[in-house]
């Protein structure tokens, strides 16, 4: 989000005297006595025209004429929390515990060192651990702030807003942060009011103001109550809205003056992993304790107290510094870091396919998704609607024969239905002979229909004009308005679901355009006109008219606007069938869904045929499934509902709450859930699934608000990415967490042996920091953005009760343990006579080339345990495949990690040695050391013959898994 400034720059004076009224009198109009000032100004008629805005066309659109406003009332923007510097993420990682204490003990072993040694060696150890430290600092501030403004931007991408307003005579898709004073934004059910504004016409528009006024009770918009607020949610009608106040000058805005924007939430990932992380550091202290305690000793036990130097003291110093970096290593602190970028990776490829994250917690939660309630409508299908059959007066017509046969007066009514009973739009351009119809699909597509019948939507509206509106919603699944004509008599037009419709309507017009009674035989043939548009997955819907009688209806047109609008006793006039045609692609995704054990179900308002020859097309409808309607499903009782839902496929005809009901059963009998949706009905069902990911181009702002996930594209298909996705989040997880657990084992292991049978450990403490650079930062980056692979959905789902650390998992580190051990302790107690570096002591009775092969002995050691974890990488890659070289070549960045700290270790080992204290090794000790860290892959290949338990090992520890827990009554599902 842009940081502009909102308020009137310096300066504006001069803009806002172009208009008519200044921003400061506009924000009257939100404060007490504001209806008082409108009508000072003149209503909201004059006010338009102080705004130079026409109430029905809108602003005229040009980029000079938008600036204008922009210059003089400001933007719709807010300003963004500051952004944090790189500095203060560096100063944020200088605060870790255990960098401080070797911070400490750097100090002290440079004064030590200088006092001892001299300036000109006495340096080294106390600024190889400086060194260390710096490289740690840098490299985990630096992920930090790169992850920080990821994060930021994604946060951006998921509070733009698109809207309907009208520009230039048409409607327009704009963002919400383009609103300017002015504009005219149409506004329905489920939009979220963008500013503060002045209603200017609608139908039964009611707002949700709670988020602003604290009550619960939904507000009627009118010229009585004019006032709209930013921030507020519409719950029912449709209206349009003259904008007078936008961003930091709106009623919102001044509350978001006051307020900072909460951080991402820790996800239930992260959190397990602080766990095990927990674990292993308690783990660590008592290791490093062990450790220095054996170490200290051995240093009573050979030092010479009689002759007490400093280096003796140094000594303690270095034995304290190791075994504070066996706590370093110990603690895996790359955990959360690992979670971070793999979310943060996951979150930035997901936009590439078309699903934008807004809860970090959903990327890990898809991965475990049992099965998917998906909508129908723009989901499975393309959201494409047109009309492609029609029964008009008493038979099935084409458009053609439609437009040439039906006689005038029953024309007339049927176009007036068309044009006046719908919350669509048509815009005829200048110089063009296509019209622009706007609206929802299905307003679209019977709107084009009624153009195709030679209509003319401004003739319609000449001869009659709308007194009040009854509004489509997925509980009565139809839509009425009220008509007064130039006679003065008033007709009712309804439109929507066509069983509801017909059983509704007493007669219907014939061929001659006389009315006719519906016969029980013709209500069977109207209801078979249904079947089969049905079975031909077309969605059938009706229209039918009312002429009302005076005492039917209101005498005062004020009085229409809370009148009900008759629903019985109506004239079926036309029964169309608008197809909408499944996506491609959709079959094909719901066949992988099914192959990686997560069921489909379709969940819509359509009629049951209709819904069951859609998912019989898509895959969904297998042989063995159940599909029913949603009044069906509601009426049985808890225990039924329980048993029918292994095999429950479709339900049609449903209600919000019966998808509502649906999620919760389906979570208390261990499902996770995964729910799609598009509509302000749907949000009951989108908060309470495990994952809700909501439409982006079809859904209403409150469902997105509902969802975890937004499908940019509509698109089933992008679902299965999502899950994809979800399951490669998880996956990373534990590679990394195999790769590290190694490490952690082996590294206490050997450092504990060591210290306790020689009095040393074998690696120094930069080197010990420097093999927890490569575990944490640098495994993190290369394990945690590993791509998903394509097997992956060929697994089972993990559900709710998979373990974070598997058997194969416990496996594979045991086996790599041993084996490292193995080579390691060899190298420590026995490397030496292999390696043949004791040659030169005997030759050298000074001992000056002992000390030298030392060195070089802990340089083998060191040098050969990090080529192990660089193999080891790899065998992680494919923690349960033999071939762990797949797609090896393909993932540049980790060959780049691998790269990296291969040259690295060598640039350490070669150029650091007073640093590392390490020596330069020559070419056959590197091949040694290579061919040693080569035999991971082997020993990986062997080790994974070995077959494990079924029942999990791991699952003991891991408390925070609950079993569901079932239902027992059904007042636990209202």
């Amino acid at each position: 989000m842009a940081e502009e400034p909102t308020q009137a720059p310096a300066g504006s004076e001069g803009q806002e005297a172009r208009f008519g009224v200044t921003a400061d009198e506009l924000s009257k109009l939100s404060a007490d006595g504001g209806i008082e000032y409108l009508q000072h100004l003149g209503r909201v008629e004059a006010l338009g025209k102080k705004l130079r805005t026409d109430l029905e066309g809108g602003l005229p659109g040009t980029e000079d004429d938008l600036q204008q406003r922009r210059d003089a009332f400001g933007t719709n923007t807010f300003p963004e929390k500051p952004t944090r510097s790189l500095l203060s993420f560096l100063y944020e990682a200088m605060q870790d515990t255990t960098l401080i204490i070797l911070a400490v003990c750097a100090v002290v072993s440079l004064g030590v060192g200088l006092g001892t040694e001299g300036v000109e060696s006495g340096w080294y150890d106390g600024a190889g651990i400086v060194f260390a430290i710096v490289l740690v600092v840098l490299v985990t501030g630096v992920n930090n702030y790169r992850q920080a403004g990821q994060f930021r931007d994604l946060n951006a991408e998921k509070r733009k807003i698109m809207l309907q307003v009208s520009r230039g005579g048409r409607r327009v898709r704009v963002c919400i942060y383009d609103l300017v004073v002015g504009d005219i934004v149409h506004l329905a059910i489920g939009d979220q009011v963008p500013a503060d504004g002045v209603f200017v016409s609608g139908h039964s528009l009611t707002v949700d103001e709670s988020s602003m006024t604290g009550e619960s009770d939904p507000v009627h918009k009118d010229a009585g109550h004019p006032f709209l607020v930013s921030g507020c949610k519409v719950s029912d009608g449709f209206g349009r809205l003259l904008v007078t106040a936008v961003g930091m000058r709106t009623e919102w805005g001044k509350v978001m003056a006051t307020l900072n924007e909460s951080e991402e939430q820790e996800t239930p990932l992260q959190a397990r992993l602080k766990v095990v992380a927990t674990v292993l550091g308690k783990l660590g202290l008592t290791v490093a304790a062990l450790v220095f305690l054996a170490l200290m000793i051995r240093w009573f036990a050979t030092t010479d107290f009689h002759n007490f130097r400093g280096k003796d003291l140094q000594q303690i110093v270095n034995f304290f510094a190791i075994a504070v970096t066996v706590v370093v290593i110990a603690v895996p602190e790359g955990l959360p870091l690992a979670v971070t970028l793999t979310l943060g990776y996951s979150m930035r490829k997901m936009m590439a396919d078309k699903a934008l994250v807004r809860h970090l917690a959903a990327c890990e939660t898809m991965g475990s998704a049992t099965t998917i309630c998906s909508d129908k409508t723009g989901t499975l299908t393309l959201n494409q609607m047109s009309v492609v059959t029609s029964w008009v007066a008493g038979k099935r017509r084409d458009v053609e024969s439609t437009a040439v046969e039906l006689r005038r007066p029953a024309m007339d009514v049927l176009l007036e239905g068309v044009f006046q009973n719908t919350s669509g739009s048509v815009f005829q351009p200048e110089g063009s002979a296509e019209p622009e119809v706007t609206g929802s699909p299905t307003e679209t597509a019977v709107l084009a229909w009624g153009l195709k019948l030679g209509g003319s939507p401004g003739k319609v509206k000449g001869h009659s004009r709308v007194l009040t509106v009854s509004s489509f919603n997925s509980l009565k699944k139809r839509m009425g308005v009220a008509v007064k004509d130039s006679a003065g008599s008033v007709r009712v037009h309804w439109k929507g679901a066509a069983e509801i419709i017909v059983e509704e309507s007493a007669h219907f017009v014939d061929e001659t355009g006389t009315l006719q009674v519906v016969t029980d035989e013709k209500r069977a043939e109207l209801n078979q006109v249904i079947d089969d548009m049905a079975q031909r997955s077309l969605r059938a819907l009706c229209l039918a008219y009312r002429d009302l009688s005076a005492r039917e209806h209101p005498e005062s047109e004020d009085d229409f606007e809370r009148w009900a609008i008759p629903e019985g006793g109506l004239t079926c006039l036309a029964i169309v069938g608008i197809k909408d045609p499944p996506r491609p692609g959709v079959p094909e995704a719901v066949a992988k869904c099914q192959a990686a054990g997560v069921m489909v179900r379709m969940v819509t308002g359509d009629n049951l045929a209709t819904a069951k020859a859609i998912a019989a097309e898509c895959g969904i409808l297998t042989s063995g499934g159940v599909a029913m309607e949603g009044r069906e499903f509601r009426t049985l009782p808890p225990a039924a509902q329980r048993e029918i839902l292994p095999t429950l496929q479709v339900l049609a005809r449903s209600s919000p709450t019966d998808k509502h009901t649906l999620v919760k059963l389906l979570k208390r009998s261990g499902e996770v859930v995964g729910v799609t949706g598009d509509g302000t009905n749907d949000a009951p069902a989108l908060r309470e699934a495990d994952i809700g990911l909501s439409m982006g181009l079809s859904g209403t702002e409150t469902a997105k608000e509902s969802s975890d996930i937004v499908i940019l594209d509509d698109n089933f298909a992008s679902c299965v990415k999502v899950v994809r996705w979800g399951r490669s989040v998880f996956a990373n997880i534990q590679k990394f967490v195999q790769f590290q657990l190694t490490i952690n084992v082996v590294a206490l292991t050997v450092n504990f042996v060591s210290a306790v049978a020689s009095g040393s450990a074998p690696l120094t403490v930069v080197q010990l920091l420097w093999v927890n650079l490569i575990q944490d930062t640098l495994g993190a980056l290369a394990l945690a953005t590993e791509p998903p692979t394509d097997d992956l959905m060929e697994q089972r789902p993990v559900g709710r009760r998979e373990p974070l650390v598997t058997n194969v998992m416990l496996r594979n580190i045991l086996g790599q343990s041993v084996y490292q051990l193995a080579v390691l302790l060899t190298l420590q107690f026995g490397g030496g006579g292999i390696f043949g570096l004791h040659e030169t002591e005997r030759r050298d009775p000074t001992g000056e080339h002992k000390t030298h092969a030392q060195k070089e002995q802990i340089t083998l050691i060191f040098t050969a345990f990090v080529l192990c974890q660089v193999f080891n990488e790899i065998n992680c890659r494919r923690p349960n495949k033999f071939n762990v070289f797949q797609g090896l070549f393909t993932n540049m960045l980790f060959l780049t990690v691998l790269v990296v700290t291969v040259v690295g270790q060598f640039v350490l080992v070669t150029y650091a040695g007073a640093f590392a204290t390490t020596v330069s090794l020559s070419w056959s000790h590197w091949l040694i050391c290579l061919g040693i860290g080569a035999v991971s892959i082997p020993v990986d290949f062997l080790t994974k013959l070995i077959p494990v338990p079924r029942k999990s090992l791991w699952s003991r520890f891991e408390r925070s898994r609950q079993r569901p827990v079932p239902v027992d009554d059904e007042t636990e599902l209202v």
